[in-house]
């Protein structure tokens, strides 16, 4: 069984920062997740990943948490979080919402009156309400799969 109080450490870095091992691990996981999990064919590596921050989650030097940064005019008008996964194994254990605070903390360092955007799959939208977003607009599908948008501000 899991230790529910592992720590996790989180590193923000770029593109360029990313050793090619932490590369091939958060493809690997977005793989994993979005595509075999989730049962959605669709192209992960969308020319997003090199103009982004990537907000890594680690345990004992393995990838558990990720969340991706973009930058206001990369996706949406706004900041944007993207690609946020919790490794299947360490899902349940506060993971997700620890990686989520890091990425708006950080989001928010860099300006104080940042509004962050997301689209959210739509069985998610109580967690992100808890963290603070807001839901904007109808329920769209992304990649067949049904995704809401949602603010932060």
């Amino acid at each position: 069984m899991l230790n529910r109080f592992v720590e996790m450490n989180i590193s923000i870095v770029s593109f360029s920062e990313l050793s090619t091992k932490q590369l091939y691990e958060i493809l690997e996981l977005r793989s994993a997740i979005f595509v075999v999990e989730q049962e959605c064919i669709y192209q992960d590596v969308d020319g997003k990943d090199e103009n982004a921050l990537h907000v890594l989650g680690i345990i004992e030097n393995e990838i558990i948490a990720y969340a991706r940064i973009l930058k206001p005019g990369d996706y949406f008008d706004n900041f944007g979080i993207g690609r946020v996964l919790v490794k299947k194994n360490r899902r349940k254990s506060n993971f997700g919402q620890l990686i989520m605070k890091a990425t708006i903390d950080h989001i928010q360092s860099i300006d104080k009156k940042a509004i962050i955007e997301l689209s959210a799959q739509t069985y998610l939208t109580n967690f992100y309400k808890n963290l603070g977003f807001a839901v904007k607009g109808e329920e769209y599908l992304e990649d067949g799969i049904s995704h809401i948008k949602m603010t932060l501000t």
